[in-house]
């Protein structure tokens, strides 16, 4: 290791740096000083990450840490920032291992580690999908650096606890439960947030991505073609994306209740200096904090006395009420922006209970005629 101690501190304390001599693609040979690390380790850790930027490791020392900086570092530019992030928080449930080198990784490490994943308060899925990114890792080195995790792979088995029964309660507010919720809201900047939630059943992060540029009053349209998510790998708090699926991507009509909202909060914000039709409807030329919707809605929920739920079941109270007043499964599908029937009829087919008896019964008017 080329790391060392200057012995000169700045004044946040670092003094550890690392010096490489490394050749480039077209044949020079260049010298690289790294800026000054708090602590020993975190300089070697900054080697290997830069070193296996350049080529430079040798994959028998790389560790399962390295190797994951190594994947994150080749899917940056291939999938959306919401992926990246579930990487990074799965990755905290491997820290035990991160030192590991995975050519030394074996079953024993394995089922010490699986064991481990017991002790954490956590549910089976999320020890599964943490499972689901290390196998992910191992299929990478597997492809890049020839390591072979053969011992190890028939050890691998899902998560199951046998005494525990996965029930999801689905929450939602009936129109008559919303109207209660909003009506104890009086600003008009939430009150068209919750009402884009209920009516139109957007997501959390389709929601705060909508600009005015968004709204057609004249055909009374909303469109829904990108997505907010958190920053965590850039100095900006968030980022627009495109949305969930290639079916996220939808032009729905809007209420006329909804559209004389959005016209309320826009001659609102056409009052402040700058504005522009690019600005984000809650927000400006920024959106707002998803925490400060969620904040609002528990002090509503408490306000109105109804029960808490929580953002995105806003979108299954837009599905219960669409499928209540008639709609087929094809169009609540369309509406929602999923990509395919089945999902939507897996997600809500105990709202269908009522159909399915209006159906039995008209069978059963065929046999006394």
């Amino acid at each position: 290791m080329s790391v060392r101690n200057t012995n000169e501190a700045t004044k946040k304390g670092c003094k550890w740096v690392f010096e490489i001599h490394y050749r480039t693609l077209q044949g020079d040979m260049k010298h690289y000083t790294s800026k000054k690390f708090r602590t020993r380790r975190e300089a070697e850790d900054e080697e290997k990450r830069f070193l296996l930027q350049h080529g430079k490791l040798d994959c028998y020392d790389m560790t399962i840490k390295d190797l994951y900086n190594n994947f994150v570092d080749y899917q940056n530019d291939k999938v959306k920032m919401n992926t990246l992030r579930s990487y990074h928080e799965r990755f905290k449930y491997l820290k035990s291992i991160e030192r590991l080198r995975i050519s030394d990784f074996n079953s024993t490490h394995y089922s010490m580690w699986r064991k481990e994943m017991q002790n954490y308060n956590i549910s089976d899925t999320t020890r599964n999908n943490t499972q689901k990114l290390l196998k992910i890792l191992f299929n990478y080195a597997t492809k890049w650096y020839g390591i072979n995790f053969s011992q190890v792979y028939p050890k691998i088995v899902p998560f199951k606890n046998p005494n525990q029964v996965d029930i999801k309660e689905m929450l939602f507010f009936t129109y008559e439960e919303f109207q209660k919720f909003i009506s104890v809201e009086d600003d008009i900047l939430f009150k068209v947030a919750f009402e884009i939630l209920y009516y139109c059943g957007t997501r959390m992060g389709e929601l705060l991505a909508l600009t005015w540029k968004h709204i057609d009053f004249d055909k009374r349209e909303l469109k829904i073609n990108s997505n907010v998510v958190k920053n965590y790998l850039g100095e900006s708090k968030y980022l627009v994306t495109t949305p969930k699926t290639r079916s996220s991507v939808r032009t729905i009509p809007i209420s006329e209740i909804l559209v004389n909202d959005l016209k309320v909060l826009k001659e609102q914000q056409e009052k402040i200096y700058g504005f522009k039709e690019s600005w984000f409807i809650l927000g400006s030329f920024e959106p707002i904090s998803p925490d400060r919707i969620r904040l609002r809605k528990n002090k509503n929920c408490e306000l109105a006395k109804v029960k808490q739920i929580r953002i995105h079941d806003f979108r299954h109270s837009c599905a219960s009420l669409l499928i209540s007043k008639g709609a087929n499964i094809t169009l609540v599908a369309k509406y929602l922006g999923h990509t395919k029937i089945d999902e939507t009829l897996n997600t809500y087919s105990h709202f269908f209970k009522s159909d399915l008896y209006d159906i039995v019964s008209q069978l059963d008017n065929l046999n006394k005629t």
